[in-house]
């Protein structure tokens, strides 16, 4: 199943391993810098995406403040949080309502694509 991820990272190293491992999926990535780059991605896709995979420390707007505005304008929107900080993972933890995984930093190949594919598969059962 092919789904459209936009996937929110500031570190190019893993925005480009995370975008390569989910292509091979055969998913549509598009990609941001940072959560006021996703935001403005999403308002001019109207939200037309199938997951946002977002990292939580970034500058600018961090994904926790990107996650609550783009639950706010697309609650149906799916959110993957990826956090290597066990601090930034405690204040994820409020969000269990809107987030569908948290994913702990570093990650293989393999937790990675399995955490997207069963976000995805949750969307299509709901």
């Amino acid at each position: 199943m092919m789904a459209r991820i936009l996937i929110t990272e500031d570190d190019v190293a893993v925005r480009t391993f995370v975008s390569r491992a989910l292509q091979l999926d055969g998913h549509d990535i598009v990609t941001a810098e940072d959560g006021e780059e996703a935001l403005l991605t999403l308002e001019s896709e109207g939200g037309c995406f199938d997951l946002l995979l977002t990292d939580v420390k970034m500058p600018i707007m961090d994904g926790i403040a990107l996650t609550h505005r783009a639950a706010r304008a697309w609650p149906n929107l799916p959110i993957l949080i990826m956090t290597g900080y066990a601090d930034q993972r405690e204040r994820a933890i409020g969000l269990e309502k809107i987030v569908r995984n948290i994913v702990t930093k570093p990650f293989s190949l393999t937790d990675i694509r399995t955490a997207v594919s069963g976000a995805l598969s949750d969307r299509i059962a709901a």
